[in-house]
Parts: C-alpha cells; sequence; structure tokens
C-alpha cells in the first residue's frame, strides 16, 4: 500500500477564522506575527492567509514601517 507522505494538512487564514475584516496596520502584535526575525514578510504559502488577506497584511506592515511601529531589518 502506497502511502502519501508529502500531504499536510492546509494551513486555514487566522483573520478568517477570526472574522476580521480588514487588518489594522496600528496592532503591532499581530502584525510582528508574520514577520520573520530579519523583518521578511511570511509568504502565504507558510503563514497560511488567504490571497485578500495576504495583501492587507502587506499594506498594513509597509504603513506600519513607514511610521516606525515595526522595523525595516533586524539589528
Amino acid at each position: 500500500m502506497p502511502r502519501e507522505r508529502g500531504r499536510k494538512r492546509r494551513k486555514v487564514c487566522s483573520f478568517c477564522v477570526d472574522k476580521i475584516e480588514s487588518i489594522d496596520f496600528k496592532e503591532v502584535g499581530r502584525l510582528r506575527r508574520y514577520l520573520t526575525e530579519r523583518g521578511k514578510l511570511l509568504p502565504r504559502r507558510i503563514s497560511g492567509n488567504c490571497a485578500g488577506h495576504q495583501r492587507q497584511l502587506t499594506k498594513a506592515v509597509k504603513r506600519a514601517r513607514q511610521i516606525a511601529l515595526l522595523p525595516y531589518t533586524a539589528d
């Protein structure tokens, strides 16, 4: 019997689960979960976000960086 080893469950969008319509750039704690330790954004396939929320997340992180709520890079 062949086994499917590489199959993993699809991650669900945490914003859809929490029923969040729009992502606020002032919620730094929530945004920080989607950044690497180097300050880069996690891609959709790793974070599990849906396409719409990933676009909103990208804009929110960029806005938060612009007004110095989040760093552009790590120290």
